[in-house]
């Protein structure tokens, strides 16, 4: 149980640090820029998925060293791409439909998609026990 809790704070601290990544590059190319939302979101979303890939397999999961990193990174940006498809479907939900500032629901799609990557993550890119 403490193994546990242990990673689900390193988690916190990766999705913390990736949380950061991903507003900040959306914001930056939604006002500067003036890209549209939901593509600044992908952008920036997908840039964080690869600084989270790194940081995950590095300090919060055990993975297995004989596996293929490429087969491993391959399942990671699967499950990625599930939840980027989660995160524009509450961008465009609270945005589009509640009226909601997209700088408020993304807070909140990234609060679901963390939950979705941690749960999704430990149970198949984690090392099983043999």
């Amino acid at each position: 149980m403490r193994k546990l809790i242990e990673q689900m704070i390193k988690f916190g601290f990766v999705g913390f640090l990736c949380f950061f990544i991903d507003y900040g590059i959306m914001v930056l190319l939604t006002e500067v820029a003036g890209i549209v939302y939901l593509v600044s979101s992908a952008c920036s979303f997908t840039v964080s998925v690869i600084v989270n890939y790194i940081l995950s397999v590095t300090f919060v999961f055990e993975t297995d060293k004989e596996k293929s990193r490429i087969k491993e990174f391959i399942v990671f940006v699967f499950l990625s791409i599930i939840g980027l498809g989660i995160n524009q479907l509450c961008m465009w939900f609270g945005v589009e439909l509640l009226h909601i500032s997209y700088l408020i629901v993304k807070i909140g799609a990234t609060a679901v998609v963390m939950v979705y990557n941690f749960i999704s993550r430990k149970l198949i890119i984690e090392k099983k026990a043999p």
